[in-house]
């Protein structure tokens, strides 16, 4: 499902424009500053951002600038008022993918909010990989099976990736405590891999699809293998 995050501090319209834009395949979430936000993006997976431009605790182009540098692919929408003409330049600069001057209508903005929300998930088509009841989107990181969402956490999802790259095909332990835990630890305990693949698994329900191949490494097992 995606998520939407709203940062915009007026209430009365924040309230429209969640409401605007409500859909039953999407997740709204709103936010009034600048750090209800980051706490959001570092919470979630967000596929749209809509973004005021002047917020109670510091400029959205300084969030604008964050977002882009974290995931430059990442839409987002300024929403400005009449006199930030030099504000909307310096956002295109930064990234932002349009901008909305208020007053507006609803109406053009849901346009507009569809319109990089389709261009978002054709740029993520490449991303996605499908077996079976599994989908996993590695862009966007979302994670589903039988059509049920999974919350993973940032080394889940990373042990995931490199076995679903290499499905079918061993991937030596030590391969994979490299690749993981690259964060210039001297010691990583074997045991954490070991406690991360079974996690995995039964998040996933993976325990036929994750491989432990003794005495070297594991496997994801191809849906036709």
């Amino acid at each position: 499902m995606e998520q939407i995050l709203i940062v915009e501090d007026d209430e009365t319209l924040n309230q429209g424009l969640c409401k605007a834009l409500r859909d039953d395949k999407r997740q709204i979430v709103s936010c009034g500053s600048i750090k209800e936000a980051r706490e959001q993006l570092s919470l979630a997976t967000v596929s749209f951002v809509l973004l005021d431009i002047n917020l109670p605790d510091g400029s959205g182009l300084d969030l604008l600038k964050e977002i882009k540098a974290e995931n430059p692919k990442l839409p987002v929408i300024l929403l400005t008022a009449n006199d930030t003409d030099r504000d909307v330049v310096t956002g295109l600069e930064e990234g932002a993918d349009d901008y909305i001057t208020k007053p507006f209508s609803l109406s053009v903005l849901r346009a507009r909010v569809n319109t990089q929300l389709r261009k978002y998930r054709s740029d993520s088509n490449d991303n996605v990989y499908t077996d079976g009841p599994y989908s996993f989107d590695y862009k966007n990181m979302i994670f589903s099976f039988n059509g049920r969402a999974v919350e993973l956490s940032k080394t889940e999802q990373k042990l995931l990736h490199i076995l679903t790259e290499n499905a079918g095909i061993s991937v030596k332990r030590d391969t994979l405590i490299d690749k993981l835990w690259t964060d210039g630890a001297e010691y990583v305990d074997e045991n954490a891999l070991s406690v991360t693949v079974k996690r995995l698994r039964d998040k996933l329900s993976a325990q036929d699809k994750i491989k432990t191949i003794y005495g070297i490494g594991y496997s994801w097992v191809k849906q036709n293998g």
